[in-house]
């Protein structure tokens, strides 16, 4: 795996450290007054999600890793467990639910998402960025209320609570960007 120095790490980095491995989230270049220069690096372990702030100087050599992403399809849930299949071998894989986290619900039957792995081991699954869904319910528009940034409550077919403008109504489909799971556009 190629070595890095430590003022070569960007943000989105995934890099061997102290035994685990651990994604840049926060990079910031400082230079003080005495000494010498170095790297201010706030790391997120991908294994377990503990935090960790280190210092690298520009001499210290860090080990880069790549992590293999693959398009998965998913099929079913098991006890807790996603099962997803691979679209090239057709091989099948169980990984924790909570893998998502909180962007779980929008997980749809025959879903291609990008898990990224680590020599055979899964890391993190990322979505597809939009996702159509169904609102569900949601109040009835306010005559005259035309003011650009007013948006109302709704709830999708999902359970998952966003706010949406005011002329969006029942059984309406929207798209919702995932990453910052709110409203996108109309469908």
């Amino acid at each position: 795996m190629p070595k890095i120095n430590g003022n070569e790490i960007r943000p989105g980095n995934v890099l061997e450290h102290n035994g685990g491995l651990w994604v840049a989230v926060k990079v910031s270049h400082v230079k003080p007054g005495k000494g010498g220069a170095f790297a201010q690096v706030e790391m997120k372990n991908l294994r377990d999600g503990r935090k960790l702030n280190e210092r690298f100087r520009a001499a210290d050599k860090v080990e880069r890793v790549r992590l293999e992403q693959k398009d998965q399809q998913f099929l079913y849930e098991n006890d807790g467990m996603l099962v997803f299949m691979d679209t090239e071998t057709y091989e099948q894989i169980e990984l924790p639910a909570d893998i998502l986290g909180d962007r779980r619900p929008f997980l749809q039957d025959g879903m291609t998402i990008q898990i990224e792995y680590h020599e055979n081991e899964a890391l993190s699954a990322t979505l597809p960025q939009k996702v159509t869904c169904t609102v569900v319910e949601t109040e009835p528009a306010v005559k005259g209320q035309t003011a650009a940034n007013s948006f109302k409550p709704a709830v999708l077919d999902n359970g998952v609570r966003v706010m949406v403008p005011p002329f969006i109504g029942p059984d309406e489909k929207v798209v919702i960007n995932t990453e910052t799971m709110e409203y996108a556009e109309r469908a």
